[in-house]
This record gives structure tokens, sequence and C-alpha cells, in this order.
């Protein structure tokens, strides 16, 4: 009685125009018609009980203003005035219910609510996917996927207008940070309008831990049959809910990988073939021209990759349709594993198995599942083709079969990134009409001479990428997508918030945008490839959405899309590009690439339809320059986060040196630089400090996080510390040495330089030295000798009888003879014909200066050193021969 009552209550209130129903402008139904509410004495008490009232937990916000747009229609209520502990509005307060419009009050202080909700869905790509949370009144606390069944996932996505449950994903280990999980089992029925009318029990044993906390993906597309005659079976026209509307399928891009996982979905075996014909055609259907691209072994099909823009009209004699195996009257074929096809004989799609248990191929690290490097599963691991003979013929096989329509390049050289694992097939020569790119002839299966890095890729034309051109602006622009090998626009219409909040946050350019119309028209031609975009909250990417088709006019240039998203408007002078599936410019154009003339202005993200390098998969936001920040990689068409579990400097220097920043000074934890959104990409990240980048360091499978963004990890280099925008040079040498080191090595050689020439100097100056000082003992002794030698002479020569050797009187007047230099040589001097030779050594002798006579004799026949001469050039002045005297 009491659900019934409040049901009923329900049905006269509403929160309006907000982002999920437990928020918006606050509109009462009163005789038959909507109404709003005067903003007059509005606060959070009154707020309170109408999240109350509408099972939306507590309120967060009570906004005035009209914050959610004015309303229409009349303004019921003058004002409200509530307690707080009230369960309806029709407990409070107010004045007689009326229109008080003519009373001067107008919408614009239509009053709102922001409440917190009792049930929401985390940590996902958007608001309709991700780990289950329900509101206690205090916090949110998470739900345990013990007994949690697709029923009560049903009920949580309707509660939260996401449609249907897709499926309930695995369960998500519990994290210390939860803190609490909620301690009863939601036992719904599936058909409960929300969460909380569900019954409860108790978990069993009293706690609620189980494997992990439940996760849900809520979706547009909620059932598939296979439908023939009217009755539903394991054979038949592919039909599929869409948002509540069964349409049937086009066959325009449906595979046998898409047919084998709507068998297993229904429970009839695997997919033998495709057939077309009339006999299973449904005139009157409405026909979906959604695009799957399966690998072949999920278990639903719409957790495949979908496309849905700019899906093409089919008629309705060409819808999809699936004969499986569980069907009694068909014999599943045995797999033919065979590796090549006899020349020409092309296999027809429609007849060909599907060897589900044997292989299947895959595009990888291209943007998108139409781009990127080939791979095959067989035996349980993935491997790469080598690019021996790889061409356009071989290239068409592959996308054919992903139906990604035609190729337009065949990449070699690991374009995409070098794979791992084995290289299954070498020497590939398909004609470009095989059903299966293993049934071309080849070397053999697992026969090459290759290596990873000769690995094969493709770019298909369903390939598609996502771009914002302007001058000087990265969040803000001319919008544009790839389709076809070529750039082309958007147009505008309807392009309602939901479908520009999309663009904003796959651009990693924050939840909302607006439409600029003053913006002057752009010069050149280009196509304008799609218009009538309408995002659904269950989508996850831009190509989700349903749109109308592809047409190269699709509209006038004067309706191109130009659109300003919420997120940071940074400048962009450094030339790091968004990398959004595509690759910077190149200086020379590349052949093999697909040709993308240049619209106009500066390009935001990668002109060319070919895969990221890994520097440019990473960036860094939230930072006080472009060398710190939040840590931010690309993958899977979107930007996400990495988590701070097992982050250290190890980490931060390999993100460092890979964005060219220097050193890792510092390994920020904990959304040091603010939290960021979309997906957690990357956790338990862990680098041996060999890896060549951040992708090479072991972690967990991309995607699998248990984290929340308030772990969001960050770094902080030793490059740039300047402004946004700018570009220093800090680093000449990433990853080897920093600037202040290789200035101290160049300081420390010129040291080191003039440490050896001054040693030089010094061992030349002292051997120097040396020689002059024995060269000077050498020639005083010289002189001495010299000296006794004349005065022995003379004493011969003069012949004296009664000479005494003992009587030094006698030796000094003998030295008194020597003649002076300057004085005039006695008569008795040349008469006594002492010898010329002599004569020169006692002048010479007379010359010297302080010269010690009291050394042992040294040979007079030694040379004279320049350096002596010198030296007695500059000591002329003293005469130790002044000492001796004349009689």
């Amino acid at each position: 009685m009491e659900n019934i009552l409040f049901h009923a209550l329900l049905k006269f209130l509403l929160l309006k125009d907000g982002a999920h129903r437990c928020e918006g402008r606050v509109e009462v139904k009163h005789q038959g018609e909507w109404g709003t509410v005067n903003d007059l004495n509005w606060s959070l008490e009154e707020a309170s009980v109408v999240c109350r009232q509408l099972g939306c937990g507590t309120a967060v916000d009570a906004p005035k203003g009209a914050k959610f747009g004015p309303g229409i229609g009349p303004t019921w209520f003058d004002y409200i005035y509530c307690k707080g502990p009230e369960s309806a509005i029709t407990e409070c307060s107010y004045p007689t219910v009326k229109d008080y419009r003519p009373e001067h009050h107008s919408h614009d202080k239509d009053a709102g609510a922001v409440c917190s909700g009792f049930v929401r869905l985390v940590e996902g790509d958007g608001p309709c996917l991700g780990r289950v949370e329900v509101h206690s009144g205090e916090d949110w606390t998470p739900v345990s996927d013990g007994n949690f069944a697709l029923s009560t996932a049903h009920v949580i996505c309707a509660d939260l207008g996401c449609g249907t449950a897709g499926f309930v994903l695995g369960p998500l280990p519990f994290r210390e940070s939860y803190g609490q999980v909620w301690a009863e089992e939601f036992r719904c029925k599936g058909e409960e309008p929300k969460l909380q009318f569900c019954p409860r029990v108790p978990c069993p044993g009293g706690t609620c831990l189980h494997n992990g906390a439940a996760q849900v993906v809520c979706s547009a597309y909620s059932e598939v049959q296979l439908m023939s005659n009217g009755t539903s079976q394991c054979e038949g026209q592919v039909k599929m809910n869409t948002s509540g509307r069964w349409r049937a399928l086009c066959a325009s891009h449906w595979s046998l990988a898409n047919a084998n996982v709507v068998c297993r979905q229904l429970g009839c075996g695997v997919a033998i073939s495709t057939p077309r014909g009339p006999h299973f055609v449904e005139g009157s259907d409405q026909i979906s021209t959604v695009r799957f691209h399966c690998l072949g072994a999920e278990s639903f099909l719409w957790s495949c990759p979908v496309t849905v823009l700019g899906g093409p009209d089919c008629s309705h004699g060409n819808t999809a349709s699936v004969i499986c195996s569980g069907n009694q009257t068909q014999v599943l074929p045995q797999c033919n594993d065979s590796v090549s096809e006899p020349a020409g004989s092309a296999a027809s799609e429609e007849s060909a198995p599907y060897c589900s248990d044997s292989r299947q191929l895959r595009l990888v690290d291209g943007g998108g599942p139409c781009a990127g490097r080939v791979e095959i599963l067989d035996q349980g691991s993935w491997g790469t083709i080598c690019d021996d003979g790889w061409d356009l013929d071989d290239a068409r096989v592959v996308c054919r079969q992903l139906s990604c329509g035609d190729a337009l390049s065949a990449m070699k050289s690991a374009h995409f990134g070098a794979g791992s694992g084995p290289i299954w097939l070498d020497d590939l020569n398909c004609t470009g009409n095989e059903s299966h790119v293993w049934n071309c002839p080849s070397r053999g299966w697992g026969r090459h001479d290759c290596r990873h890095k000769e690995d094969a890729g493709v770019i298909c034309s369903e390939f598609l990428a996502l771009r914002m051109v302007s001058e000087d602006q990265q969040c803000a622009g001319w919008l544009e997508v790839f389709y076809n090998g070529t750039w082309g626009s958007v147009c505008h219409s309807p392009m309602e918030d939901i479908t520009m909040s999309m663009i904003c946050r796959q651009l990693g350019c924050g939840d909302s945008g607006n439409l600029n119309s003053s913006v002057a028209l752009r010069e050149g031609s280009r196509p304008q490839w799609v218009d009538g975009i309408q995002c659904r909250k269950t989508d996850t990417s831009l190509w989700q959405c349903p749109s109308d088709p592809w047409n190269y006019t699709s509209c006038s240039p004067k309706e191109e899309a130009y659109i300003s998203c919420a997120g940071d408007l940074l400048s962009v002078s450094d030339d790091r590009y968004s990398c959004l599936g595509t690759r910077p410019p190149r200086a020379v154009p590349d052949p093999a690439l697909p040709i993308i003339a240049p619209t106009g202005g500066r390009h935001q993200s990668c002109p060319t339809a070919a895969p990221c390098t890994d520097r440019e998969k990473l960036r860094l936001r939230g930072g006080d320059s472009e060398c710190s920040g939040r840590v931010e990689v690309w993958h899977s068409g979107s930007w996400g986060t990495v988590c701070d579990d097992s982050w250290s400097l190890a980490e931060a220097e390999m993100v460092c040196q890979q964005l060219g920043c220097g050193q890792a000074l510092e390994a920020k934890r904990a959304a040091t630089f603010g939290p960021g959104n979309g997906s957690i990409w990357l956790d338990e990240v862990r680098c041996g400090g060999r890896e060549s980048s951040l992708w090479d360091c072991a972690a967990e499978p991309w995607g699998q996080s248990d984290c929340k963004h308030e772990e969001d990890a960050g770094v902080r280099c030793s490059g740039e510390r300047g402004a946004r925008g700018t570009r220093t040079t800090s680093n000449p040498l990433p990853g080897i040495f920093s600037l202040p080191e290789v200035l101290c090595l160049i300081l420390g050689a010129l040291l080191f330089l003039v440490l050896i020439i001054l040693v030089t100097q010094l061992l030349r100056w002292r051997a120097e030295c040396r020689a002059l000082s024995s060269y000077e003992d050498s020639l005083a002794e010289a002189v001495y000798e010299d000296l006794d030698h004349l005065v022995s002479q003379k004493e011969d020569l003069l012949g004296s009888p009664d000479r005494r050797t003992d009587a030094p009187g006698e030796d000094y007047d003998d030295a008194e003879e020597v003649p002076l230099p300057g004085a005039p040589s006695t008569p008795q001097g040349s008469e006594e014909g002492v010898p010329p030779e002599k004569v020169d050594a006692m002048s010479s002798s007379q010359t010297g200066s302080s010269l010690n006579i009291s050394r042992e004799a040294a040979d007079p026949r030694e040379e004279e050193s320049p350096w002596l001469l010198q030296w007695e050039e500059a000591d002329t002045g003293y005469d130790d021969v002044e000492l001796i005297t004349f009689p």
C-alpha cells in the first residue's frame, strides 16, 4: 500500500532538463498541466524533500534563477517552505496553488534541484555503464555481485533512463577505498520502475562480500531473435529490439562473425552461413543500419564494437539472415584448416562455414575496428602477418572479412606498431576475392622468415576519426570526421546538448559544449559528410550515435558545425597533436597513405589515417607546465587516466623520457593534478627501467582497473617549467643526460685540459731549472780550475827560485796578475806568451755573478747553453774578481 501511494505521488512531480532524472528544474502537475515552482525561499530543505519524494537520495544543490532553463506553462507555486523531514512537498507549507505569472512571476526564477540519486553507475565511459553504487543517505556504497541478476540490471538501467541492460560484466574486485558494501541483495523481477521498489533480503551470513562489485552495461539494444515464417527459431531473419522497437538488421555489413555471436547468444550453436533470399524477408519490418564488428566469440551481439553513425539506407531485400547449427535439419560442416584456396575459386561468404573454434581476425592499435595491425587468433594465440608481398588485394580480403568496407591502404613495416606472438602467414598472395585471409595462397601456415618489425596492417574505408580544426585552440573549432579516406565537415542539425557533450568528451575537452554560429564561413571545398546526429545516453562514442546516411554533400558550407567545448582552451604552439587514432603530419607525403588535403586553419589532431606513435598516445594535463600534470593515455579511441597503484619514480621516469621532458622529479599520486574523466586505462603499472615506452611496462589488462579518478597518477619532470604553450630545450638528450649534466661535463673537460697544460708547463720549468743549475755548477768549477791552472803556468814562466807554494800571500800575488776586463794588458803578459784560449777563458770567468767556486771540478770543455747566455747577459753587474788585490 505504501509503494502504491508513493508511486502515485511521483506522478505529479519531476525534475526536467537535467543530465539525469535526479537533477533538473522542479515541475509539478496540477489540473492536468505541468508547471514550475518560484525560487522564493528555495533552499536545500525544500530540495531535499523533492529528492526524497522522487527516490533520488539526498539533495546536493538547490539552484535558483532557472539554472536548468526556463520552463513553460504556469508557475504553480509562489513559494514552498519545508522543514526537511517531510516525505513529499504536499506536507510542506505553501500558499494557494494557482498560476502566479499574472502576478509578475516569470520563469526566469524557476527553482531546481540536484539530487544524489539512489543508484548510479560509475567508472565507465558514460552514465549508462559501470560499477553499481547506491546511496545510503550519507555516502555512495557499492553493491556486491552476489546473487545479482540480469533482471535487477534491467531495473537499474530503466531507473537511470538508460534503456535496458545489455549484460552484466564480471565482478570488479573490492578496494579498501570503497568503504562498506551494501548490506542487502536486490531481488528485482525486472518490471519495477525503480530500484528502491525491488524486494531486498539481507546478505547470506550477514556479509555481502562475494567476488566483487557488480558491473552493469545498459544498452539501447536489449534482445535479438531469428524469425522465419513468424516464428522464432535457430535460422531466419535477424531482428533486434532497439530502444523498445523491433527492427530487422541490414545485411550490408553483416558477417559470419556477427552471425556466430547471435547463434551462441540464442543457444543455437554456431553459425553455418548467412544466406540472403526473399524467403526470410518480412516486408513490413523497419530496417536498422547498425553495424557490428564482432570477432565471433562475444557473448552478446551488443558487446561487440558498434558503428551507427552514417548508416546507409537499406532495401527490404537486403536484410541479414543466419542459419545456426542448432537447427537439427542442418549439419555443421567441418572447418577447412587448409591455408590457401585454389586460384580463382573464391569461396562464397554465404556458404562458407565460420570456424569459431579455430580462427578469428581483428585489427589492433589503429584507433578503431577498421584500421590497425592485422592479427589472427589460432590455437589460442593471437599472431600477425608478415608484409612480404603485402598489397591492396590482401588488404581488401581483410576489410571485407571484417565488414569494414574497401581497403584504402596496405601498410607495411609494423606501421601500427610491432605485434607479439607467432607470425602466422608470410608471402601472402590474395586475388582479392577470397572469403577469409587465411584461405589466400601463402608460404604455409606458421612458416615465415620475418620479424615483428615487418607486421602488416590495413586502413579500411569504414575507419573513422574525429578532430577539431582552428587557428590556435585545441577545444574549439570546425568539427571534422575522417571517412572513406578523406576529412570532411559535420553538419550542425540538430546537434543537441547530449551530442555536443559526447563530442567534447571524446576529444578530451570536458563534458559539455555549444555551437558557435558567429564565426565566418570557411574557405576551400571539402565534403560535408554527415548530418542529423542524435546521440543517446547509452552511447559511449560518436560512432554509436544515429544519424543520416553518409553523403558527400549532407549540408551547405554555412551549416558546418563549429563547436566550443567547456574544457581548457589550450595553446598548441608546440605542435603536439591530440591523437585521435591518427598521427601528426609528415614532412614528406607518404604514398602508402590516403592523400588528405588540408582544409585551412591549424589541425588540432593528426591529419592522416594512421596510428599514433607511443609518444603521441601520451599526454600530461592539469599541471603548471607541459612537463607536469596528470598522466593520460590514448586507447580505443579515447583519452583515459592511469591509476596510482604501484606508481613510483620508475614509472614517472618512463613517462618523462617518452615525452622528451627530461628526468622525473616526482611521481604524484591521489589525483594531485585533479581527477580526470573517462576510462582508467592502466592500473598496477610496473616499469623495470629498460622499456622503450610506457606500453612496454607490465600492467593489468587495458581498462581493467579497480580505481577511482581520485587515484589518478601524475608526474613532474625536469623539462619545461614555463607556461603552457611554450617549449624549452632543457633536455637536448632525453633519456640520457639532462642539461645540467651536459654543462658539468663540458666544464669538467675544460678544467681537465687546463690542468694538463699547467702540469706540463710545471714539469717543463722544473726540467729547465735542473739543467740550468747543473750548467751553473759546471761553469763555476771550470772557472776555478782555469784560474788555478793560470796561476801555476805563470809561476813556471817567472821561474822564481825562492817561491813558497804554501805561502798564501804568494798565491794572492799570483792572482793579482790576472788582467781585469777593460784594463790594459801588461806588456809582460803579452810578452810571456799567454795562449789566446786562456785569455778567453779568463775573460769569460770574470763576467760571472755569485758563482760558487768551491764545487768539484767539472769538464771545462762543456758547451754553453743558450739559457745560460741569457742569464749571463742579465747579471753583468757583479764582478767577483774585484776582491783580488794588486800590489
